[in-house]
């Protein structure tokens, strides 16, 4: 039977890894990329990192996710005295998530997919954010994108698309142009900031709060013209906050400060092999190649052969809220949360070996 899980790594991670092994007390961050639904393949591995590895460690963990994958993180951070029902509870949110659309309309608003994604969060997050804001050893940061000043500084039904013309346009040109019309903005924990340098697009840290942290997370999440941008949050700029993965779809961030620190590696779930910086680039396969902010990282993705085995062969996408009925969408989801628990198992068989032989990024 085809392996389910691979692993990739960076030239200083490879040579670790050759050296002695994959060990939690090695990681410093763990990141995790947008993407929708194919973030539900990682659940079982989420279950197993945050539930069992890393509770072998003793050292500060920074988590930082856009989207889906700051759900995910904000997940382990809440979940340190009960990590397997707190992301089964959210597997079973995502894939059970239902949005009205009207008579004549092929899609549903975004006011009212907003809307009712702020219940689901709602439903997991309130009265809680303390909880997440105090995990003794996880740091949240959450990735959102702010329109700057301009036609993205506050949403519109023609300036959002023309401030969209403009910054694809600008981003085909050069990724930092892009930063004219976006910026990072990330919520970070405020006991610790994000140890990483920024520098390489426009950016800037807030303090995550009890006050912000669910509208960070709806924020971090909305796609543009999918949810509605969520505008002026609590302790942060005002402005249009949109989807993380707009300007860091894969977190393709300068992870190379870790090296310096007591726990140097980078340990990065992903649903593919490709790190792609911002969602525009998504078409752009020059800037899908592996850099040297990736030297410390350690990769650890689906192999094609195994997805290619899951219903549809494929992993779960947000095109399946439009050619699958609710039914069979929750079934495939479904199967591919409960298929996805062999990447965990084979995780558990590698992290035991003395030497990890990992291929290239």
């Amino acid at each position: 039977m085809t392996g389910a899980l691979q692993v990739y790594a960076g030239p200083a991670a490879k040579a670790r890894l050759a050296e002695r092994g994959l060990r939690a007390e090695d990681i410093g961050l763990i990141p995790a990329a947008a993407g929708g639904p194919k973030g539900l393949i990682l659940n079982g591995l989420d279950q197993h990192i945050f539930g069992d590895w890393l509770a072998r460690s003793r050292q500060t963990v920074h988590l930082v996710g856009a989207s889906i994958g700051a759900w995910r993180m904000a997940t382990a951070a809440l979940a340190h005295r009960g990590v397997a029902h707190a992301f089964e509870v959210m597997a079973e949110a995502y894939v059970t998530q239902e949005y009205d659309v009207l008579p004549g309309e092929k899609r549903p608003r975004p006011e009212g997919v907003s809307r009712r994604f702020g219940e689901i969060l709602a439903d997991i997050f309130e009265g809680r954010e303390a909880e997440v804001l105090a995990h003794p050893r996880l740091r949240l940061h959450i990735v959102t994108s702010r329109g700057r000043a301009g036609l993205l500084a506050r949403e519109g039904k023609l300036r959002t698309p023309l401030g969209y013309l403009g910054a694809f346009a600008a981003n085909a040109v050069s990724r930092p142009l892009l930063g004219r019309f976006l910026e990072r903005v990330i919520f970070s924990d405020p006991r610790d900031r994000l140890p990483l340098s920024l520098s390489d697009f426009t950016s800037r840290e807030v303090h995550l709060s009890r006050a912000n942290l669910r509208s960070a997370l709806l924020a971090s999440c909305s796609i543009p013209f999918w949810l509605q941008a969520q505008h002026d949050l609590p302790g942060a700029p005002r402005g249009a906050y949109w989807d993380g993965g707009i300007t860091d779809y894969h977190l393709h961030l300068d992870y190379r400060a870790l090296q310096s620190s007591g726990a140097p590696l980078v340990l990065y779930p992903h649903f593919q092999r490709q790190v792609v910086p911002g969602w525009l680039d998504k078409a752009l396969k020059h800037r899908h190649r592996a850099t040297g902010f990736l030297d410390n990282v350690v990769l650890l993705c689906p192999s094609p052969e195994w997805v290619a085995s899951l219903p549809g062969a494929k992993l779960p996408d947000r095109n399946d809220f439009i050619h699958l009925d609710a039914e069979e969408r929750r079934r495939r989801w479904r199967v591919a949360v409960a298929e996805g628990r062999r990447l965990a198992d084979e995780f558990v068989a590698l992290s035991r070996q003395d030497t990890l032989h990992a291929l290239s990024l």
